[in-house]
């Protein structure tokens, strides 16, 4: 894969003033942003993130699309010293998310929708994990 510009997947089931807030942290910061909707919850991440080789997937006509409630953040493109210097600045900014992921390339193969119940289940475990000590 060859190296990509940094670039950030941002779904969020509703406006607040902390996608704005989060948007200029990012524009600052010199990162793309695709805003992702809740119609794309059934298209494969790697297609989101513009890499070769994923095209859209058809939807049925009138196919129930999964419902994400959550906001989340799929980071694509980043070393992992901008991607320390994008959460402290999120974080500085008041604009973090609890759910996010590093698109990789066996994720990038899951629709949004799958990426979001593995990124659940995880972030369960560690919060369920932080509050037995």
């Amino acid at each position: 894969m060859a190296v990509a510009r940094e670039m950030v997947l941002y779904y969020s089931p509703e406006k607040t003033d902390k996608i704005r807030i989060l948007k200029s942290v990012l524009v600052r910061m010199g990162i793309r942003i695709r805003n992702i909707g809740p119609e794309q919850a059934g298209q494969k991440v790697g297609y989101l993130a513009g890499i070769e080789g994923f095209a859209e997937q058809p939807g049925e006509p009138g196919e129930d699309l999964p419902v994400i409630p959550e906001e989340m953040l799929v980071l694509h493109g980043f070393s992992s010293s901008r991607l320390d210097e994008l959460l402290r600045q999120l974080r500085r900014a008041g604009a973090s998310v609890a759910l996010k992921a590093v698109l990789t390339e066996s994720n990038c193969a899951w629709s949004f929708h799958q990426l979001y119940e593995e990124i659940r289940a995880e972030h369960e475990m560690m919060t369920a994990g932080k509050t037995k000590h």
